[in-house]
């Protein structure tokens, strides 16, 4: 007989510096290296003057945060078939069940492993196979799922980052567009390269992802933050950040008015379509879309081939 879930072991630490702190969770077939995130403050949202942002990347306001562990990078296809595949033991309650193999860009049978309209998949140099691609075409509600079973299995809290959590770890101390500057270019990131921001230059359109960590990372060592794919956030979406919480916490108000998801009389409960938070843009994005303080929402059954996750974790003594 299965036993029931082994205790939580502490997270090991990969490496220490100045700058960087690398924990790894290593569990049945899954391994997850999360960066340490230092405590500090921010001014969320985008300034006035920023090119191309809208209205609802403000009031700029400042927020405070505790330290918390992130991904280093969005979760791949092999860590979410990992976690898709393990069989709950008797202490473990499995919400929903997971496609081992949701994403388009993988080059299996799967009748999902395809191109969709511009895009398409091809083996890049040193790729043997889409293992290392980020997950793709997952709903926020699988997203939970995925964190829950993580949760479950290790006792250490897995989520998804709250809106605030996802933007100051991108921003890793930055005020600008980007987290590498004031302009973005195909070097730099994975996105629709036949378009420019501010003075940047036109490069490559790949119209497929790319295995996490091919761009550099920023400054706290995160990579795929802008573009790649979207990273679906814990918050409701909200039309302004008027009234936004200043201590990180994720922004869950189910009778917010101005929460701009339509609610269907019949539906088994609001939250399950409610808009939610996506931040960082994607493979098929202008560069405008792949910016710091750029936000997006989607009801959370939605999914596609430009939308995966990375998760967070509450440090523990």
């Amino acid at each position: 007989m299965a036993s029931a879930s082994p205790p939580a072991a502490p997270l090991q630490v990969l490496r220490w510096t100045s700058r960087t702190q690398v924990f790894r969770e290593k569990r049945d077939g899954l391994e997850l290296a999360m960066l340490l995130i230092p405590a500090g403050s921010f001014v969320m949202g985008s300034p006035p003057q920023e090119q191309e942002r809208d209205d609802h990347e403000g009031p700029q306001h400042r927020v405070e945060l505790g330290e918390f562990l992130l991904g280093r990078t969005p979760i791949t296809q092999a860590q979410w078939r990992a976690v898709s595949q393990w069989q709950p033991l008797p202490a473990e309650r499995w919400g929903r069940e997971l496609d081992p193999e949701p994403s388009f860009f993988q080059p299996r049978s799967n009748p999902k492993a395809r191109g969709f309209g511009d895009g398409r998949f091809s083996l890049l140099e040193g790729e043997t196979d889409s293992d290392q691609r980020p997950v793709d075409n997952v709903s926020w509600l699988e997203a939970i799922e995925f964190c829950s079973r993580l949760s479950q299995r290790t006792g250490r809290p897995y989520t998804l980052p709250s809106e605030a959590q996802w933007e100051y770890a991108c921003r890793a101390g930055s005020t600008t567009a980007f987290h590498f500057g004031e302009t973005i270019t195909p070097e730099l990131a994975n996105y629709d390269g036949t378009s420019t921001y501010a003075d940047g230059s036109k490069g490559e359109y790949r119209k497929q992802t790319t295995p996490v960590g091919t761009f550099p990372a920023n400054a706290w060592g995160l990579h795929d933050l802008h573009g790649n794919v979207w990273e679906w956030c814990l918050d409701h979406w909200h039309d302004s950040y008027e009234g936004a919480p200043a201590d990180g916490s994720a922004w869950e108000n189910l009778a917010e008015p101005n929460n701009k998801a339509t609610i269907k009389k019949g539906n088994n409960s609001d939250s399950e379509h409610q808009s939610r938070l996506l931040r960082g843009g994607s493979w098929l994005n202008y560069p405008r879309y792949c910016r710091s303080a750029f936000r997006f929402d989607l009801r959370p059954g939605n999914r596609s081939l430009y939308i995966g996750f990375r998760v967070c974790c509450l440090p523990q003594d």
